[in-house]
C-alpha cells in the first residue's frame, strides 16, 4: 500500500509542471504562464518499491474556462537511462533526498501497473493518504485474463493525448498481444464515448474536481488488444 510522505518538495510539482507542460503538443496555449492548482488523482503501488507512481490532475485557470490535464507521474532515486526525453524534472524530497520525476508514459513501471490496474490485478491508491485503496476509480478489462507488459513505445503525442504501443504475454508466456493505449491528456466529464472511439473504449475512469470544487468523473485512458 502506497506511503504519502507530508512534506516538502522544491522545487515543488506544481511549480515544476508549469514550466514543463507548455511545451507539450496537447497543452491549451494561453497567452500567459499556466495557473496550475491540483485537483485530483490517485497512486498505484510498485511491487518492488521503488518506483513512487501518481496519477495527477491539474487545473489552469479558474472558472468556466479552466482546462483538467492528467499526467502520470514516477518519482524515481536516479535517472531511468533511455528515458531522458519523458524527464520533467528533479527535486528535493524532505524525506527521502533527490528525487528524478518523469512523465510516466516513458516509465516501464508505471505502463505494467497500469495494464495491471485494468486487468483488475493492480489496487488504486489515494493519492494523499497512506494505505488507502481509492474505490473511485475504476478499470475495465481490454483482454481476459493477466497481461505482463513486455515492452512499450510512445508512437504519438499530439492534441488528442498520448499513444502507446504495449507489447504483451498472457498466462504462460502463451498469448502474445499487443495493446494500443490511449492516455487522455485533456480530461473531459462523461464516459468518453464519442471522444475516444479512434481510441479504443474506455479502460480507466477516475474522478477529479473543478474550480468551483465541484466532484466530476470521466476516462484517463482508452485502449485495443489484439492477438500478435
Amino acid at each position: 500500500m502506497a506511503i504519502i510522505h507530508h512534506t516538502t518538495m522544491s522545487p515543488g510539482k506544481l511549480e515544476l509542471l508549469a514550466a514543463w507542460l507548455p511545451a507539450q503538443p496537447w497543452y491549451r496555449q494561453t497567452g500567459h504562464q499556466p495557473e496550475l492548482a491540483k485537483a485530483g488523482g490517485f497512486r498505484l503501488d510498485d511491487p518492488q518499491g521503488e518506483v513512487g507512481i501518481e496519477f495527477m490532475v491539474v487545473t489552469d485557470g479558474s472558472g468556466y474556462g479552466a482546462t483538467a490535464y492528467q499526467v502520470p507521474l514516477t518519482y524515481r532515486a536516479g535517472a531511468l537511462a533511455g528515458a531522458c526525453g519523458g524527464l520533467i524534472g528533479t527535486s528535493e524530497h524532505g524525506v527521502l533526498g533527490r528525487r528524478w520525476i518523469y512523465d510516466g508514459v516513458h516509465d516501464p513501471v508505471l505502463l505494467a501497473q497500469l495494464v495491471a490496474l485494468t486487468q483488475g490485478e493492480a489496487e488504486p491508491q489515494a493519492q494523499s493518504v497512506s494505505n488507502a485503496a481509492d474505490p473511485t476509480v475504476t478499470g475495465r478489462p481490454v483482454a481476459e485474463g493477466f497481461l505482463t507488459l513486455v515492452r512499450s513505445a510512445v508512437v504519438a503525442n499530439a492534441p488528442s493525448g498520448t499513444d502507446l504501443r504495449v507489447e504483451t504475454v498472457g498466462p504462460g508466456d502463451l498469448q502474445p498481444g499487443e495493446l494500443v493505449l490511449r492516455i487522455c491528456r485533456i480530461l473531459q466529464p462523461g464516459d468518453g464515448i464519442n471522444v475516444n472511439r479512434d481510441a479504443g473504449p474506455p479502460c480507466l475512469s477516475a474522478t477529479w474536481r473543478l474550480p468551483d470544487g465541484t466532484g466530476v468523473s470521466g476516462v484517463f485512458a482508452a485502449a485495443q488488444y489484439s492477438r500478435i
